[in-house]
């Protein structure tokens, strides 16, 4: 080989390395700052995070232990981000309260929804249905209003065109002696008033499907992330046309835990999900709570991992000048903590 075709085929080799390396670079992110801003109660967990009123709102879970304990909805809120306040704490008499999700009503309000689970004094389930509350103004709220039927859980709610929607899953019936069989099903609903659901369509998703975020493209598509707690335990993610009846389904090469995501301006997705992958068996050590690129493909490209350990995840995701604000709980400083990190993709 002559020397310039040798000088050639090296100028090649060095632009198509800067071509990965700038790939490499438009997917990655980088971590602004990290704060924790609650860690009062024994355990604290399960957030979402909303900018509404010109304000930030953070709503998590207090109890006593991941599982189990009558937990209560704290609500904090913030100015600026960085000196956050008690806004509400939202307790019912014998009632888990879990996850609770922000979204703002057609008509301004700020909504809560949430699963109420049944423990009476124990870490066994003997009992769960949705509930859904409003404030006008982040510290008054209505008494929690049960929805949908006995054992339904609707995950998150999104409104669209003055429409809520949400996915709700019914976990395996008890058997006899304990435990669950392995018929779990999950249906997308829509409601006027978020308090009276009627059912959109059943989702073909096998594997114990759960947990489930759903989201809107800008042509109206629908789109569902979906976590499986059986099979193969992979993520699936799935799209819609309205009326939302016909279903496409791609699998992801992760597991995933407390799935959400938001649309970005250059047409993607950043999704936020539990990172399993350094997890030690039967151990929630090497957890991690994980930001991904994500698409319809299936595809799961991970951007960032946020600092975290063991019990962790749950994020909430919202887009604000130019940044990606996201809240989630971790218990790598010890007990399990609410942290806001700010992230420039």
């Amino acid at each position: 080989m002559n020397s310039a075709r040798s000088v050639g085929f090296a100028r090649a080799a060095r632009w198509i390395i800067l071509a990965f390396a700038l790939a490499g670079a438009v997917r990655a992110a980088e971590l602004v700052d990290v704060r924790r801003i609650w860690n009062e109660a024994h355990h604290n967990a399960f957030t979402d995070l909303i900018r509404w009123h010109d304000r930030w709102w953070c709503s998590f879970r207090e109890s006593t232990a991941h599982v189990g304990g009558d937990g209560g909805i704290r609500l904090l809120e913030s100015v600026d981000g960085l000196t956050w306040t008690s806004a509400a704490l939202i307790k019912e008499t014998d009632i888990d309260l879990r996850d609770p999700k922000l979204s703002i009503t057609p008509d301004g309000k700020l909504m809560i929804n949430c699963g109420g689970s049944v423990y009476l004094g124990t870490k066994q389930l003997k009992g769960r249905r949705s509930r859904v509350m409003f404030s006008a103004d982040g510290h008054t709220w209505t008494a929690p209003a049960k929805v949908l039927d006995e054992g339904e859980w609707l995950w998150r709610v999104v409104w669209h065109e003055g429409v809520a929607y949400g996915a709700a899953y019914r976990s395996g019936a008890t058997l006899p002696g304990g435990g669950t069989d392995d018929m779990w099903s999950l249906a997308v609903y829509s409601s006027r008033d978020a308090l009276t659901w009627a059912k959109v369509a059943d989702l073909a998703v096998d594997g114990r499907p759960n947990e489930t975020t759903l989201r809107f493209a800008a042509d109206g598509m629908m789109i569902a992330w979906v976590r499986r707690e059986g099979g193969d335990q992979m993520g699936w993610i799935g799209h819609a046309a309205p009326p939302y009846r016909s279903w496409s389904w791609a699998k992801q090469p992760v597991r995933l835990g407390g799935p959400n995501f938001i649309a970005w301006p250059d047409g993607g997705w950043m999704a936020s999900t539990r990172g399993y992958t350094g997890a030690k068996p039967g151990s929630t050590k090497g957890m991690t709570t994980l930001l991904a690129r994500i698409n319809l493909k299936g595809d799961f490209d991970p951007v960032l991992t946020l600092p975290s350990d063991g019990d962790t995840s749950y994020a909430g995701l919202v887009r604000h000048e130019g940044l990606l604000w996201v809240s989630y709980y971790s218990s790598h400083e010890g007990k399990s903590g609410i942290y806001i990190a700010r992230v420039k993709p």
